[in-house]
């Protein structure tokens, strides 16, 4: 029989260990033996705390553009293109190309495709990231799949492979990865479903460590469902919970990890929405319960808020000092307006750009607790919250 107790790596460090207790039962009394485990201090330990921190810089957070070529391609029928990789490139070269960005902005995700792209003058993307002091990142994961044996959930498949893929990426610029897995409330959500997101992540979060990727966590809770937003907390104190055991298990370093949690709120069809002061209230209590302040960085995803939504949200939350760097990686919340400025028109490529640095500005004053929502447009307002939404 085992359990699983913490204790802290050394009197100079807030990484915290898995501890294995291990119990020999003789009659009605039990012997316990426990065995400290060390964490195996990697290669690119250093590096990872490093990055980890320039991404977790005040002001700045995320943005998101790692939509699958299918995902992206919808954005792209929004605004009459066809999904084509020509283009693909000149909307992402429309994103990392916009002057002035790495003010606002520490990292970009990317997906495979873009890692290897080069603008239309012949650069490297990741090195328009390097020059705006932008961390350059990249999914890793390679989707949802039904979960046999679940109250029809899903599970995130990618580790096969990765340990090589995570090497190559990190070869062509990468610095840090993500891993997007879900929790269904409306599902239940089974403790299968739960264990196996937990499991999931923090094998892709040892590997990526391995290979001199920062990992970012995301088990996201979906806002699909009619709950309240106290069953939602439930349910992140249970997932988040999981996911440090596993972590800890599998001697994750945690200084050199970033999370990107869903916020605590009702589900999307729940008849009363919560103000954001509520919901900083809940988020920050799920995070104080559950995550160590080792972690650097929270960078929150949108999930379908509305921009202006998503960044009260943030505002709120950083109206006192927290134990991590609490910010945004957005994706949706990020580009909508973006989408619609640009049209697909090289003469409105400027325009759009200065849709993105708007955006961008607003989220980089809710990181410093200093936004207001004066003067935004109606679009902004505009919720964008699909069920069953995939990426």
């Amino acid at each position: 029989m085992a359990c699983a107790s913490f204790t802290k790596l050394n009197a100079t460090s807030s990484q915290w260990i898995g501890q294995q207790s291990f119990g020999q039962r003789t009659g009605s009394s039990s012997v316990t033996r426990r065995v400290s485990l060390p964490i195996r201090a990697g290669s690119y330990t250093d590096e990872l705390v490093k990055t980890a921190k320039t991404i977790a810089s005040p002001g700045r957070g995320i943005l998101a553009i790692d939509e699958s070529n299918a995902t992206c391609g919808k954005r792209l029928a929004s605004i009459g293109l066809d999904n084509t990789e020509t283009n693909r490139q000149a909307y992402r070269q429309l994103l990392l190309t916009t002057p002035g960005l790495g003010e606002y902005i520490s990292g970009a995700i990317l997906f495979e495709e873009t890692l290897y792209q080069l603008t239309t003058d012949g650069k490297k993307f990741v090195d328009c990231l390097r020059d705006q002091n932008i961390v350059p990142g990249i999914k890793v994961d390679k989707g949802l799949v039904p979960l046999p044996g679940s109250n029809n959930e899903s599970w995130c498949q990618g580790l096969d492979g990765l340990a090589s893929r995570s090497a190559e990426y990190y070869n062509h610029g990468a610095r840090f990865a993500k891993w997007r897995t879900v929790v269904s409330i409306p599902s239940g959500p089974s403790a299968l479903a739960v264990k196996e997101a937990a499991w999931g992540l923090a094998r892709y979060a040892a590997i990526s460590q391995d290979n001199g990727l920062v990992p970012i966590v995301e088990p996201e809770i979906l806002l699909d469902g009619d709950h309240s937003i106290e069953r939602t907390l439930e349910v992140a104190e249970k997932v988040w919970s999981e996911v440090f055991f596993y972590l800890a298990e599998n001697n994750v370093v945690f200084e050199g990890i970033l999370l990107k949690p869903s916020m605590v709120t009702p589900g999307a069809e729940h008849k009363e929405k919560a103000s954001p002061e509520t919901v900083a209230k809940y988020t920050l209590t799920m995070l104080k319960r559950r995550v160590p302040p080792a972690v650097p960085g929270i960078m929150f995803l949108s999930g379908g808020q509305s921009e202006m939504e998503a960044t009260l949200n943030l505002n709120a939350m950083n109206q006192a000092p927290n134990p991590w760097h609490v910010s945004f990686s957005y994706a949706r919340a990020l580009q909508n307006s973006v989408l619609k400025a640009w049209q697909g028109l090289p003469e409105n490529v400027v325009a759009a750009q200065n849709s993105l640095l708007e955006r961008a500005k607003a989220n980089s004053l809710a990181q410093l607790g200093k936004y207001s929502a004066e003067g935004e447009s109606d679009d902004a307002k505009k919720g964008m919250f699909v069920k069953g939404y995939t990426y």
